[in-house]
């Protein structure tokens, strides 16, 4: 069976995670994942504590095993939702766009295993420094927001930069990618676009289809003029975006005007118009919707044919 120290560290029986994905990753996704031996993860996004623990307690009778909330620190809700983790006795907290400096003693205190997305080896340096249990090299493949580098270039840096534990996300969405981000130094994977068509997943009908029906050449990334690109599936928005992201006179305020509300029109209404449908580039390898449980076993199952098969090559 294939095992990393992430494993034991975490307490989980293979080592994938489920991305976080705010209006898409809750309770019932994030708890088929933990089921199915990988680490789900309820995304918290810009909601309030009290939806972020009713997500956390609805998990739990769902689940006995670890799971794990991503807390966007830049979200105004964020110090209510970070002690409400600990309340909680969440096992795992993810961290994206911010510093968690200011809560890492308290959940590191309550014995949560704390581990930030970082897209740089300066960031990833940084999170060790605070006390992270371990970090997330997210490349710029993946879904929603995004850094510059790719998960290849970025990955090993990674590795080599920081002591503690590493995961590797962005590009990856089979056993393939497992397999190249264990030789690449990473202790385990995290994979959101790929749990998008997950039979558990309550996005919208119309999302799954558009990830289904994608190819390698249908995502985009928009933003960039703002210091903050996101990457989803082409569409009549994100078309318009980017339009607008090239028009001087469009200012940045009215350029993040048009961003507000996109990404919930796509997950919960399904707008093919207006919304922002995030999506990393593997969105042309899924083909079909599967159980969480299949996805890990796929996934795992070919890594491990893989990296047995690794010695061929070897002479």
């Amino acid at each position: 069976m294939l095992k990393s120290p992430l494993c034991d560290l975490l307490g989980i029986e293979y080592p994938v995670f489920q991305g976080a994905m705010a209006w898409v990753s809750e309770a019932h996704l994030a708890a088929a994942v933990s089921e199915a031996g990988g680490l789900g993860i309820i995304a918290g996004g810009n909601a309030p504590a009290e939806w972020v623990q009713e997500q956390v307690r609805t998990a739990k009778t769902l689940t006995n095993r670890p799971f794990g909330v991503n807390v966007m620190m830049m979200s105004p809700f964020a110090p209510a939702i970070a002690e409400m983790l600990v309340e909680e006795k969440v096992a795992v907290v993810t961290t994206g766009a911010g510093n968690p400096a200011r809560y890492m003693e308290a959940w590191r205190n309550a014995g949560m295993a704390v581990i930030p997305v970082v897209p740089s080896t300066r960031i990833a340096q940084l999170m060790e420094r605070v006390g992270a249990t371990a970090v997330v090299a997210e490349g710029t493949e993946s879904g929603g927001h995004i850094g510059e580098l790719t998960t290849m270039a970025l990955l090993p840096q990674v590795c080599d930069a920081v002591q503690i534990p590493v995961i590797a996300a962005g590009g990856i969405g089979d056993g393939r990618g497992l397999a190249a981000a264990l030789m690449l130094g990473a202790t385990g994977v995290q994979m959101g676009t790929r749990f998008l068509t997950a039979t558990e997943c309550r996005v919208h009908p119309a999302y799954k289809a558009k990830i289904i029906a994608a190819s390698d050449i249908d995502t985009m990334a928009t933003g960039r003029r703002l210091g903050h690109p996101v990457r989803g599936l082409k569409n009549p928005f994100m078309r318009m975006f980017l339009e607008q992201e090239y028009d001087s006179s469009v200012t940045d305020e009215q350029l993040e005007a048009l961003g507000e509300g996109a990404l919930r029109l796509a997950a919960m209404e399904g707008d093919e118009q207006n919304g922002c449908f995030m999506a990393g580039q593997i969105s042309g390898m899924i083909r079909d919707e599967k159980s969480a449980a299949q996805i890990i076993t796929d996934v795992v199952t070919q890594a491990e044919a893989l990296l047995a098969g690794a010695p061929a090559w070897v002479k």
